[in-house]
């Protein structure tokens, strides 16, 4: 059991930090560029893991709360723009996209009616074709 967990922990260190290496946005990366970093945890699995999570990545502090702040201002990701308080804004919480919910309703309304009032006029032709004067269909 002990060979097995000197195999496997390595190993899921080494993944773990090469992932984490990967998804961590170039502004978060210290001291190196992140292209480096990749390179070192490939290259040295094991050394370079524990350089990555030592030195590699900005941590709380500071740094870490002007880059949620960066993200809050709109500068981040769309989908993970966040407000002030740090919590992710929730669709149903959002007045923007609620206002957008309902200019998007209004639009599909006024669809519906014009399309509703084509129909009926197409309807009222067809009538007229098949009532002619003399009680024949045109």
């Amino acid at each position: 059991m002990l060979r097995i967990l000197t195999f496997v922990l390595p190993l899921a260190l080494w993944v773990w930090a090469f992932i984490d290496c990967l998804t961590t946005p170039e502004d978060e990366v210290k001291h190196l560029p992140k292209v480096v970093w990749v390179i070192i945890v490939l290259l040295f699995p094991l050394v370079g893991s524990i350089a990555w999570l030592v030195a590699g990545k900005q941590r709380g502090g500071p740094h870490a709360a002007a880059g949620a702040g960066r993200r809050a201002a709109g500068e981040g990701h769309p989908g993970y723009d966040r407000p002030r308080g740090g919590r992710p804004l929730a669709p149903d919480d959002d007045p923007e996209f609620l206002a957008s919910l309902k200019k998007d309703d209004n639009r599909h309304e006024d669809m519906l009616k014009q399309w509703e009032a084509d129909l009926r006029r197409r309807e009222e032709e067809l009538r007229g074709r098949e009532d002619p004067e003399d009680g024949r269909k045109g």
